[in-house]
């Protein structure tokens, strides 16, 4: 029997405008959210390559750069772009509803 994603609202849409990145921390989980032209990414926010914070890197369309090592992911997929990042950062699915982000988990 599967049980029904709980949701967890992250922010409303207005405090992230196009192009930018925001920290949230909330239940036990430290993320970066993404807004990509009006479209909304979340991933950890911790870089998989060392102690960089991803909502503290260099957002250009869905990529996102490391401000530790430069390393590169996209934020959609969680896929590595560029080295030296070879792990994959976790992603979650987000879901925007009467105006804020949501992760279901």
């Amino acid at each position: 029997m599967n049980r029904a994603p709980t949701r967890i609202k992250l922010c409303v849409i207005d405090e992230i405008a196009p192009g930018e990145v925001l920290k949230v921390e909330t239940n036990g989980l430290t993320l970066a959210v993404f807004n990509v032209d009006g479209r909304f990414h979340v991933t950890d926010d911790a870089c998989t390559h060392g102690p960089g914070s991803l909502s503290e890197g260099f957002l250009e369309g869905e990529v996102i750069e490391c401000n530790f090592h430069q390393g590169c992911f996209n934020v959609r997929t969680g896929e590595v772009v560029k080295p030296p990042c070879v792990v994959p950062v976790r992603t979650y699915r987000s879901v925007v509803e009467n105006g804020a982000v949501y992760i279901e988990v």
